[in-house]
């Protein structure tokens, strides 16, 4: 297994997030065949300085203040997650813009939403119990950082987000293009670090950019794939949710690949999506 060196950074080629802005669309302009529509009468200019002013008080009061963040992570503080950088990802990232119009109400409430086609966003507790496992591990505190990390399952893009402001490159795979296409959308103009989304099965990784520093997944099956195994750097972490024989449901696995194979932890009792192949 070929390792990149330090801070390589992706290769051109994926689906990288377009940044570009203000498109101007032809036609637009006037000349010949351009519609001639009357000119509206522009508002009051007393009527548009209220407008403004109106716009102003309200901003940062709503679902978009720091304040609410903050007191989610605060909340999560009471409840045991202690690693720093992950509670500053979440204080960072407004949740409510990656869920449902209709749920935004819930988004810092300690919850799963649905999201569409069978699957959810994570409770933000589940979230940041599973980022802070990734960065404990050995690597992540040598680097600083997560370095390269695979994500398995971007859903609506909401980890996605939290993992491109802990690392130094992400690629996050969907197998559900209505989900791909979701994320792509709510990340869009997102200009932290560099996140990559492909449409692909995530049962199979991304071998083309292994080795991970570290890897992480958001649906569960029997076992864990080799192909996540075998794409883990020596020194990388794997976290994911893993079906337990003696009681019945999933728990949180923790992997670590080291020069002679892997180390293997259990955490506790979680609830995902399962884990399927192919794409659809």
């Amino acid at each position: 297994m070929t390792q990149r060196p330090p801070g390589a950074r992706f290769p051109a080629g994926l689906d990288r997030l377009s940044l570009e802005t203000g498109v101007r669309r032809p036609g637009q302009a006037g000349g010949a065949g351009a519609s001639r529509e009357p000119l509206r009468p522009q508002r009051p200019l007393a009527q548009a300085a209220l407008d403004s002013q109106r716009q102003v008080r309200v901003a940062g009061l709503g679902l978009d203040s720091a304040a609410v963040r903050a007191r989610m992570v605060e909340r999560l503080t009471r409840e045991g997650i202690g690693c720093e950088p992950v509670l500053q990802a979440l204080a960072r990232v407004e949740r409510h813009r990656f869920v449902d119009t209709a749920l935004v109400t819930q988004a810092y409430e300690d919850t799963s939403l649905p999201i569409g086609h069978s699957q959810t966003i994570s409770k933000p507790s589940v979230v940041a119990r599973m980022l802070a496992l990734l960065y404990e591990s050995a690597r992540a505190r040598e680097q600083g950082s997560l370095g390269r990390v695979l994500e398995i399952g971007t859903g609506c893009g909401y980890q996605a987000a939290l993992l491109s402001l802990l690392s130094r490159g992400v690629l996050s795979i969907e197998r559900l293009r209505s989900l791909h296409e979701k994320a792509r959308v709510h990340l869009q103009g997102w200009r932290h670090g560099d996140l990559r989304l492909i449409h692909g099965d995530g049962r199979l990784g991304h071998a083309p950019w292994a080795p991970y520093d570290h890897i992480v997944a958001a649906a569960g099956g029997e076992a864990l794939p080799p192909a996540w195994l075998e794409q883990l750097a020596i020194g990388g972490r794997l976290v994911a949710p893993m079906h337990d024989e003696r009681s019945g449901g999933q728990v949180l696995v923790v992997v670590d690949r080291t020069a002679s194979g892997w180390r293997e932890q259990r955490h506790g009792f979680v609830h995902f999506v399962p884990l399927k192949s192919g794409r659809e």
